[in-house]
């Protein structure tokens, strides 16, 4: 008869050496700063993997991944442990700005222009739909432009979720009723009820990549009309946000904008990025 794997009979909540040297590779290959203060929490997401392959404790699960040669457990173990929020309309000054500064100011510079908005550390993807609603609303009320919308994330997991753009009833109750009957569509298959899915006419604008924000160059364009990176440098220490900064303002373009979120806007400074309003910056 099978025997089946239980978990540790004594909870593990307290760091270790061990632990230790997973949360500085972690920090090193991440940028993600995690304190001791977080081992209950690694504790707590990585449990049900360690049982799964068949270790009795987390720090023999940890070693395994950090001697393994070729990293696909290591890139599973920092997947399950990525915070991964998300919320549509989240910050909704910001999708205002979109649409009475950003809309208006592409299309005086060049007529019919082609937005590019890029959504680093998407999570499941609610806010490169929300950009998507936003723009297409614009284009609904006349203005003549396109756009095109880029969602990256470290997270692989992640990733699948925003390439399906299914979300649970209470995740999309931060739609507007009217944009939620234009842009997200009711389960009829039962097996999927108490879910929406964002219609193709959005999906066909939002492309979704895996990225990590501490590699030297991304593969992203060069003019980019607004990046959204909200929410992800407070988890990076300073020599790590000030590089991050520096990297994604190359993508920028003239013109264009950098968000952040409201408690990160003191932690960017770049000398071709100007403050225009609370967590927005102009590249100059």
């Amino acid at each position: 008869m099978t025997q089946l794997r239980t978990a540790p009979a004594v909870p593990e909540t307290a760091s270790s050496p061990v632990m230790d040297q997973f949360r500085e590779h972690v920090r090193k290959a991440t940028g993600i700063s995690l304190s001791d203060a977080k081992a209950s929490m690694i504790h707590q997401r990585l449990r049900r993997r360690v049982v799964e392959v068949g270790f009795q404790t987390t720090d023999d699960y940890l070693r395994q991944v950090m001697s393994a040669r070729d990293g696909a457990e290591m890139v599973r173990a920092v997947d399950l442990i990525t915070t991964n929020t998300t919320s549509f309309f989240r910050e909704p000054q910001h999708f205002d700005f979109l649409a009475k500064r950003v809309v208006p100011e592409a299309i005086a510079r060049r007529g019919r222009p082609r937005i590019k908005i890029w959504s680093a550390a998407c999570s499941e993807g609610a806010e490169a739909y929300t950009a998507a609603m936003v723009l297409a609303e614009q284009q609904r009320m006349g203005q003549s432009f396109d756009y095109a919308i880029l969602g990256t994330d470290i997270s692989t997991r992640i990733l699948d979720k925003a390439n399906r753009a299914i979300f649970l009833s209470d995740q999309l109750e931060g739609i507007p009723a009217d944009l939620r009957s234009r842009y997200v569509m009711s389960a009829s298959d039962p097996a999927y009820a108490g879910r929406g899915r964002m219609v193709p006419e959005l999906r066909r604008k939002v492309r979704f990549g895996q990225l990590n924000l501490m590699d030297a160059n991304f593969p992203v364009d060069p003019d980019v009309t607004v990046v959204f990176l909200r929410n992800v440098l407070i988890y990076f220490d300073r020599s790590d946000q000030t590089r991050v900064v520096q990297n994604i303002a190359r993508h920028i373009m003239r013109g264009g904008y950098l968000m952040v979120g409201h408690s990160e806007s003191m932690v960017v400074e770049h000398p071709e990025l100007r403050q225009v309003m609370p967590s927005v910056f102009q590249k100059v």
